[in-house]
């Protein structure tokens, strides 16, 4: 069986700028300096360095680490949102990125309006939302809001429905960073049930989380990240183990 998602040799840097501007004149003497000739000099991240792994279709992978240890950058290159610095990723099949608060949406559409434009972005035609709209609604839990402007929902309220639209778009990969943790118990019990039914049909599903019972008790194998470089990956219970004897200085 041919992967679903290839990793290969992955790399990604950033660029910080030395000197960090805190207000407007000073950013405007930053740009005068550029353009009189003055060379601004960065240092160099590497948040990701020789990554690789692969998954199989209708396998649950787990993403762990600490904070600062590349997962959610490691997922936005799945998602392709960003590019790799060097390497490449390859995924076949429709991607469901569900990443962060907002991506898509517009504060001053109606909440059904940007159901509209999301499910547009995530390659659904207009009368196929529409069809599905109601179980959008119900399952984000603001049928009462969908004449209100974004803006006037919560940020909670927000993210639950870019979720309800997401899962609405049948794709082949879901992509989650810390989005099961959105809401209240209700809520993330609805999701987790929602996602045991996608694993069940087989769907492929990669989830970044601290919630380590979590992974232990959804994802089959797991990637470590420590410092951007691969600590390890295979079987979930063993690098959980892993992770929790890194944090004991083990």
């Amino acid at each position: 069986m041919n992967p679903i998602i290839q990793a290969e040799d992955v790399w990604k840097k950033y660029k910080i700028p030395h000197e960090r501007r805190t207000t407007l004149f000073e950013h405007v003497g930053g740009i005068l300096e550029v353009l009189g000739g003055r060379q601004v000099t960065y240092e160099e991240f590497w948040a990701l360095k020789e990554i690789d792994f692969s998954v199989e279709p209708g396998e649950s992978i787990g993403i762990i680490g600490d904070n600062g240890s590349g997962k959610s950058t490691l997922l936005k290159i799945i998602a392709m949102i960003l590019r790799p610095t060097r390497g490449r990723v390859r995924v076949y099949g429709k991607v469901a990125p569900i990443l962060e608060l907002g991506v898509g949406f517009h504060p001053d559409l109606t909440v059904e309006e940007n159901i509209l434009v999301y499910g547009s972005i995530m390659g659904l035609k207009n009368s196929e939302v529409k069809k599905r709209m109601e179980p959008i609604l119900k399952f984000s839990g603001v049928e009462r809001f969908r004449d209100a402007k974004l803006k006037n929902l919560s940020s909670g309220m927000q993210m639950r429905l870019g979720f309800s639209v997401a899962i609405e778009t049948n794709p082949d990969v879901f992509l989650i960073d810390e989005a099961l943790t959105v809401g209240d118990i209700d809520f993330q019990q609805k999701c987790i049930d929602k996602f045991k039914q996608f694993k069940a049909e087989k769907k492929t599903i990669i989830l970044v989380s601290h919630a380590l019972g979590l992974v232990e008790d959804f994802c089959e194998k797991t990637v470590l990240l420590s410092k951007g470089e691969m600590a390890g990956f295979g079987p979930t219970a063993y690098v959980v183990d892993q992770y929790q004897g890194l944090a004991r200085g083990s």
